[in-house]
């Protein structure tokens, strides 16, 4: 099998020359965490506030948003992050964006994603969000989405670097590691396999058993 990364060591590629501009390409797993968290806390508080959403509405929005959440990061990661453009500056831009990952997919540096994409994109959906459900609806359905978005980071670092020992997070890990180090074109689900299964991207079982003898150890 041919080897489909560059490096498996807690090690980084450089992007720029620039110091200060190379400085924001390294993110550490705790600032998604940081940035959005007080959002998700904020959402739920206005929400509780206006009493214009019920609590029993609010829960559901909420766990709506989460639900969206998971559909959106399949689409991203398979649709956005893995397609391969044919211009050079399409290349570079792919390789800053998702490429280097999977060339060092042991950068802990490198595995949330980076505040100058995640915040814009955020207030993209918010926008979008905002125009289908209104400004009260929005809230806690916002609130689910983006405590979705939090957990696939966290869950995206945990798989490359916590000692997960067994149940859903070893699962989850073998589930993700086989994306990297097996078939990249299988896999795409990092916090739920659902829509791996629902289209047909999962891994086989057989592929599965094979590979995760194979799965190289970090060093």
């Amino acid at each position: 099998m041919a080897k489909l990364y560059v490096s498996n060591k807690d090690e980084s590629a450089r992007m720029f020359k620039s110091d200060f501009l190379e400085m924001f390409t390294h993110v550490h797993w705790s600032v998604p965490i940081i940035i959005f968290l007080p959002v998700v806390i904020y959402c739920l508080v206005k929400t509780s506030t206006q009493q214009v959403v019920g609590l029993y509405e609010g829960i559901s929005l909420f766990v709506l948003g989460l639900f969206v959440w998971t559909l959106t990061e399949y689409i991203l990661h398979r649709f956005v992050f893995h397609y391969e453009p044919t211009s050079e500056f399409g290349k570079r831009l792919h390789f800053m964006t998702h490429g280097v990952h999977h060339d060092y997919p042991s950068d802990s540096k490198r595995l949330v994603m980076v505040p100058s994409v995640s915040i814009p994109l955020a207030s993209l959906f918010l926008g979008l969000f905002y125009l289908i459900a209104g400004p009260y609806y929005v809230l806690p359905f916002f609130a689910g989405f983006i405590f979705g978005y939090i957990c696939y980071d966290e869950i995206h670092y945990a798989t490359h670097h916590a000692p997960l020992k067994g149940g859903i997070g070893l699962w989850l890990k073998h589930h993700h590691v086989l994306h990297h180090y097996r078939n990249p074109n299988r896999g795409y689900g990092v916090s739920t396999p659902l829509w791996d299964y629902v289209f047909g991207t999962m891994e086989e079982k057989e592929e599965r058993r094979a590979a995760e003898a194979t799965i190289p150890s970090r060093s």
